[in-house]
């Protein structure tokens, strides 16, 4: 990308893209093979644009089979849907990799690139090769701290530093004294951040427990262990909703009564809210992330937007869900949308 053309590089008001709730949602392609990501019941239609057609790459460093993940992608393919995209998504949660399938973009000489940044010095040069060839990138949900120096036009997420230091207060208030941050990905920015906020704002004891999120029997059995071996934990804090069912299992097979606490969401953890089995979740609205990224493209491909002006990133959280407020978040969460 030629940097004189580049957002940051001029200074004017930023226009802020803006959201649709949910849409109709059509197919897109996939290298994991693609599907329909919404029952048509479950949205609601807003129309097609009738610009012409563009394809958007999203690629990202997510396991398959998680329903967060699943989240952003129905919230891409939504914007899709509208904005007469052609979405193509693909994931890898080996940082080469997944800059081997951002090659595979920029050599498709696609539209626009939103892609996340968990392992950032990984994809550096493939973002850095895709911005030359001209192709506009955005970041979304991982790499809040590295997309601007990466020269990445836009970026949509939460400040994991922000909701740890959040989380903290609230096992504060909560009147902890101990508790153990669940790290299924060693040295994945944004889990270590939101587990190092935890610690700077939590007056009680943080310990790391690094389990190894691909083998969920694994993570159950880590967390007995570590609970067994400690009477003193009374949270458990997990850093993805799987996770936080997990540790239901493990807490109630530990025999302790420690409590439960977790960053993000999905129908299941929205029904331990209810239950009481999850105290409370940090929520960043994945749908909103997915939707936005690919609408942003959109908007700076036909119009020339683009949000937060090229220097501050557009913050979906982090935002408390527990029992007080649950109900009004469980309606969408029933239809995989929160």
């Amino acid at each position: 990308m030629d940097r004189s053309s580049h957002p940051r590089s001029r200074r004017i008001v930023p226009v802020v893209a803006a959201a649709a709730a949910a849409l109709l949602v059509a197919g897109c392609s996939s290298s994991s093979g693609g599907k329909q990501a919404e029952e048509s019941g479950n949205t609601v239609s807003a129309g097609k644009a009738g610009t012409p057609r563009m394809t958007v790459a999203m690629i990202t460093h997510a396991a398959p089979g998680d329903t967060f993940w699943d989240t952003i992608r129905k919230g891409a393919e939504a914007a899709a849907a509208k904005d007469n995209v052609k979405l193509v998504y693909s994931s890898d949660a080996n940082g080469p990799n997944q800059s081997n399938l951002v090659q595979n973009a920029i050599d498709q000489k696609v539209d626009g690139i939103a892609v996340t940044l968990a392992k950032p010095d990984a994809m550096k040069a493939v973002v850095a090769k895709a911005e030359q060839a001209g192709i506009p990138v955005v970041g979304f949900n991982t790499g809040v701290q590295d997309w601007k120096e990466q020269g990445l036009l836009e970026y949509f997420g939460q400040d994991e530093s922000i909701a740890g230091e959040a989380f903290g207060r609230r096992l504060n208030e909560a009147g902890a004294k101990h508790t153990v941050c669940v790290i299924m990905e060693q040295g994945q920015v944004a889990l270590e951040a939101r587990c190092a906020g935890v610690k700077k704002t939590f007056g009680g004891k943080t310990e790391i427990l690094y389990v190894n999120g691909t083998d969920m029997p694994s993570v159950k059995s880590t967390i007995i262990a570590k609970l067994k071996q400690d009477s003193s934990i009374d949270y458990v804090t997990t850093l993805g909703a799987p996770f936080a069912m997990t540790a239901i299992q493990s807490i109630a097979d530990a025999g302790t009564k420690a409590k439960l606490a977790t960053f993000d969401l999905n129908k299941d953890a929205v029904g331990a809210i209810k239950s009481g089995k999850i105290q409370w979740a940090i929520d960043q609205q994945p749908y909103l992330q997915g939707y936005l990224s690919i609408d942003s493209l959109w908007l700076y491909k036909t119009n020339g937007n683009y949000s937060g002006g090229g220097e501050a990133p557009v913050l979906t959280g982090p935002a408390f869900v527990d029992r007080s407020n649950v109900d009004k978040v469980a309606q969408f969460a029933a239809k995989g949308t929160r």
